[in-house]
C-alpha cells in the first residue's frame, strides 16, 4: 500500500455533520469518555437553521420533546422557542460538551478500506482522515427538493426554494405562487399574508391539518400521552374528532384528508401532519388562496391541471429536502438505499456494518435523534473500551510478521 502524506488516523469516531444530530452523537460520546471528530461544510453549528429558514420560524413542538440529549431548553425560552433561540440553543449545547467541529470541511467521499480496517474520509481540500468508526449525520434535509414543473425554467421573474426565504417583506403587494402545502407551505404563506402578499398555495394531494394545541395543550404531548395506553386507530379517531371541533370541516376549504389518520401515516410514511398556527383562518377569510396542481409554468404564471390559468409576481417552492448521503458515501448498499435513507426503519436504523452508523434520518424529528444518538455512543463505546484493552494487551508482546496488530490499532495506541 503506497504512503498518503494527507492521511490522518483519527482518534475515535467520525461524525459527518454538524447540526443536531451530528452534536447530539458528540455529546453521548463524550459524556462516556470517548473523543470524536465533527466534519461541517458550513462555517457554523445548525448551518439549515441559520443559513436556511425563514424568520418567523419557530419549533412546531413544545420544546420538552426537542431537547438533544443531557441538556434542556432553558427555563426563560418560551414553549415553542424561536429560530434564534434554536441556534442559540444548539451552540450552547456544543460549548457545553465540548464539541469543536472542523468547519469549512466538506466531505468529497467516504468509502471503508479493508487494507487499514477503517473508514476513509475524503474532504474537498484533499486531506484524508481513517477511522475505524463512521457517523453520517447530515440528515434527512440535507439538499432542497426542485420539483419538475413543466416550464418553469421559462418564468421571468424571481423563483427560490424555501431555502432562500426569510420574510414576507420582500414580497409586499406581489401574487406569489407557493407550491406545497406542508408546514414550511403553510407558514410561509401565512407570513406573506401578515406582510400584505397575495398568496395561492398549491395542494395537489391529500394533508392532516391539526391544530397546533387542543384544550390548552400540544397536540403531540395530548397524543404521546394517548398512545401510552390506547392503539395508534383509536388515537386517530379522537385527534380528528378534536380537529374537527376546532378547525371545522377541512375539506370544504380545499385541504382534503387522507383515509389514513395522521399518526398511522406518519408511522407508514413518515409524511408529518400540519400544525397550524394560524394559516387555517386565512384561507377562510380568503387571504390565503387554495388552488390544485399545477399543469405548467407560463411566461406570465401558472396553468393548472383544471384548465385555469393566473398570473404570478413570484414562485415559492416549499418542496422540501433530501439527502445527500448518495452523492458522498460508498456504502456498497448496505445501510443506505439509493435516495440516502437508511434501508432499517426506526428504532433500528442506526448501525450499519463495519462501524457505519447514521443519526438523523427517522423521520421522527429530535426525539428521533437523541435515541439513534444515544444508541449509537453506547455501542461505539463498548467497542473502544475492548479496541483499547487488546491494544494494551497486545503492545506488550513483541510483534511478529505473523502477528502485527491491524494498522488502525498500532495508530490508535500512538495517538493515545
Amino acid at each position: 500500500m503506497g504512503s498518503h502524506p494527507n492521511r490522518t488516523w483519527v482518534n475515535g469516531p467520525i461524525v459527518v455533520g454538524a447540526g443536531p444530530s451530528g452534536l447530539a452523537v458528540a455529546a453521548c460520546l463524550a459524556k462516556l469518555g470517548v473523543p470524536s471528530v465533527v466534519l461541517e461544510k458550513s462555517d457554523c453549528v445548525a448551518s439549515l437553521w441559520q443559513h436556511r429558514t425563514y424568520d418567523r420560524l419557530k419549533l412546531h413542538l413544545p420544546k420538552r420533546f426537542c431537547e438533544l440529549p443531557f441538556m434542556p431548553f432553558p427555563d426563560r425560552f418560551p414553549q415553542y422557542p424561536s429560530k434564534h433561540q434554536f441556534v442559540s440553543y444548539m451552540e450552547s449545547y456544543a460549548s457545553a460538551f465540548g464539541i469543536k467541529p472542523r468547519f469549512g470541511t466538506e466531505v468529497a467521499k467516504a468509502e471503508f478500506d479493508s487494507a487499514v480496517g477503517g473508514w476513509v474520509v475524503k474532504t474537498s481540500q484533499g486531506d484524508e482522515l481513517v477511522a475505524k468508526w463512521l457517523v453520517v449525520a447530515t440528515g434527512e434535509n440535507a439538499e432542497p427538493v426542485v420539483p419538475e414543473l413543466h416550464g418553469l425554467d421559462r418564468f421571468p421573474r424571481r423563483v427560490i426554494h424555501t431555502c432562500g426565504y426569510k420574510s414576507g417583506a420582500d414580497f409586499k403587494g406581489e401574487k406569489v405562487l407557493v407550491v406545497g402545502c406542508g408546514n414550511s407551505g403553510m407558514e410561509i404563506s401565512l407570513d406573506l399574508c401578515r406582510h400584505n402578499a397575495r398568496p395561492s398555495m398549491v395542494v395537489r394531494n391529500t394533508v392532516h391539518v391539526l391544530p397546533r394545541e387542543m384544550l390548552g395543550m400540544s397536540t403531540f404531548g395530548i397524543a404521546v400521552g394517548l398512545l401510552r395506553w390506547l392503539p395508534v386507530r383509536l388515537v386517530d379517531k379522537l385527534l380528528l374528532g378534536m380537529a374537527h371541533l376546532t378547525l371545522g370541516d377541512t375539506d370544504r376549504l380545499g385541504l382534503r384528508r387522507p383515509k389514513t389518520g395522521p399518526i398511522e401515516l406518519k408511522n407508514l410514511t413518515g409524511k408529518t401532519p400540519v400544525l397550524d398556527v394560524g394559516a387555517l383562518a386565512q384561507i377562510k377569510s380568503g387571504k390565503i388562496k387554495v388552488v390544485g396542481g399545477v399543469k405548467e409554468i407560463t411566461k406570465a404564471g401558472a396553468k393548472f391541471a383544471d384548465g385555469r390559468e393566473e398570473q404570478f409576481d413570484s414562485i415559492i417552492l416549499a418542496t422540501g429536502y433530501k439527502s445527500n448521503v448518495p452523492s458522498w458515501l460508498n456504502d456498497g448498499g448496505g445501510m443506505f438505499t439509493k435516495d440516502g435513507i437508511p434501508k432499517a426503519q426506526f428504532p433500528h436504523g442506526w448501525r450499519g456494518e463495519k462501524g457505519l452508523y447514521s443519526v438523523g434520518f427517522t423521520q421522527r424529528g429530535l426525539l428521533g435523534t437523541s435515541s439513534d444518538a444515544l444508541n449509537i455512543a453506547k455501542d461505539i463505546h463498548l467497542q473502544w473500551k475492548k479496541s483499547s484493552t487488546q491494544v494494551k494487551t497486545d503492545l506488550q508482546r513483541p510483534l511478529s510478521s505473523s502477528s502485527s496488530l491491524p494498522l488502525f490499532q498500532l495508530s490508535l495506541a500512538l495517538i493515545n
